[in-house]
């Protein structure tokens, strides 16, 4: 059995869904399942965003006549640091029991690559090199942010390389498809191409 919240993790990385949830469910469906204590920020009335904790589930829509569509959802694993207990919510809490300060990269990829699950590296935006490095799953489009090197201004102080800082479904492949080719425009432009 996998202890504690790396199950969490490896179900969550696995099938791109958080307690059955996913990034397309709807406002009234993501609520019904982690419950109705969280934060929520719109923007304008196209853009919203609740807050459970640790998740954050995003939504949009065209105008407000139209009904919300969602856009992504992302854990918060670098929030858990701070020890604040009511930070995981009680359905996580209920399903997965306790949840540990620090999600350490290198054991939730055991634990993947034990039960087939790759996790490919996929090439950071020039915004978060070199201080993250992100891992991603080619059938669930999960996108996993890594804490490469300590960064004054740029990493949190309480993590350490190779902590987890965050989790983000879904990252599409053709993001990923751009990140490479931004690589390769680079490479070619420091070579004079």
């Amino acid at each position: 059995m996998t202890p504690y919240s790396l199950a969490f993790y490896v179900d969550v990385v696995t099938t791109g869904t958080l307690l059955g949830v996913g990034h397309a469910d709807s406002p009234d469906r993501v609520t019904k399942v982690l419950g109705s204590d969280f934060g929520e920020s719109t923007f304008g009335n196209r853009s919203m965003c609740r807050d459970y904790g640790l998740a954050e589930f995003y939504w949009d829509r065209a105008s407000a006549d139209h009904p919300w569509s969602g856009h992504h959802f992302t854990l918060q694993v670098h929030r858990l640091a701070y020890r604040d207990r009511p930070l995981v919510n009680d359905a996580l809490r209920a399903r997965y029991g306790r949840f540990a300060p620090r999600l350490r990269f290198d054991k939730l990829q055991r634990l993947l690559e034990r039960r087939g699950i790759p996790l490919l590296e996929i090439p950071e935006v020039p915004a978060n090199a070199p201080y993250f490095r992100t891992f991603w799953q080619p059938d669930s489009h999960v996108a996993i942010s890594v804490i490469r090197t300590y960064g004054e201004y740029s990493t949190p102080d309480h993590l350490r390389v190779g902590d987890v800082y965050g989790v983000q479904a879904p990252m599409a492949a053709e993001e990923v498809e751009w990140r490479r080719a931004q690589v390769g425009s680079s490479a070619c432009a420091l070579h004079g191409m």
